[in-house]
């Protein structure tokens, strides 16, 4: 199943599970945001279209992290006539991961997005976990061996410093 959506000015073609960036709305990241505009539903049975919307259609949107777009320079000039202006510009984004499609007036359920972050935080843990024991055999056996190794080479000669260079004498001026 998919969706068109009106957010921003702009439509989107959505479907579940996918990550959008959409123009700044409320929301801090893990919040579940509910997109009303609904324009298009397809899948099953054909697409349905709303006139402008859908009603008693949305879809449920996870909140990712609020970010800016690159910046955009603009630049505006009237030949001949010396104007010139730049100014720089960066758009205020929120990235969302879409959850649910829902129809009929049905309300989001919080259960769909929150599976997937402690899946992922769960990972790293143990990895940590693993990791640290490896890495204090690793440091002790290689410890001694360095030292022997800068005891045994000696120390390169270092060249002699050239001398600066002179400056020819400045000539009188001619009057």
């Amino acid at each position: 199943m998919f969706a068109v959506i009106r957010t921003g000015g702009k439509q989107y073609r959505v479907a579940p599970n996918d990550i959008i960036e959409i123009e700044k709305i409320a929301g801090e990241p893990g919040d579940i945001v509910e997109l009303a505009d609904v324009i298009l539903l397809g899948g099953e049975g054909g697409p349905k279209t709303g006139s402008p919307t859908i009603a008693g259609a949305s879809v449920a949107a996870e909140v990712i992290e609020q970010k800016r777009a690159d910046k955009i320079i603009v630049f505006k000039k009237k030949r001949r006539q010396g104007y010139r202006r730049t100014a720089g510009h960066r758009q205020m984004l929120t990235s969302v991961r879409i959850t649910e499609i829902l129809t009929d007036g049905k309300k989001p359920s919080k259960a769909a997005a929150k599976p997937a972050p402690k899946k992922a935080e769960a990972k790293p843990v143990e990895k940590k976990a693993a990791a640290k024991p490896e890495a204090k055999k690793a440091e002790a056996k290689p410890a001694a061996k360095p030292a022997a190794k800068a005891a045994a080479k000696k120390p390169a000669a270092k060249p002699a410093a050239k001398a600066p260079a002179k400056k020819p004498a400045a000539k009188p001026k001619k009057r």
